[in-house]
């Protein structure tokens, strides 16, 4: 039981502070590659807000499913 507990907490940890990342880098990625608007003056910041918009949205989705991940993990290993 602790045993579980610790790995969803790790587990969710975890994927609170990678998730966001990760989201932040593919939208400005993909951004960046298929609006060529971004990143010019006339932009005003517009992609990269979006792309902080979305990893922000992404950050409890990433703590369900590290805990959801550590859950797994803890119960596959018996």
């Amino acid at each position: 039981m602790w045993r579980m507990a610790r790995h969803m907490v790790a587990y969710g940890a975890a994927g609170l502070l990678v998730t966001p990342v990760l989201v932040f880098v593919l939208t400005l990625g993909l951004a960046y590659a298929l609006d060529d608007r971004c990143g010019t003056p006339g932009d005003s910041g517009g992609c990269e807000m979006g792309a902080a918009s979305l990893a922000i949205a992404s950050v409890i989705p990433g703590l369900a499913l590290g805990a959801a991940a550590g859950a797994f993990v803890s119960i596959r290993r018996g």
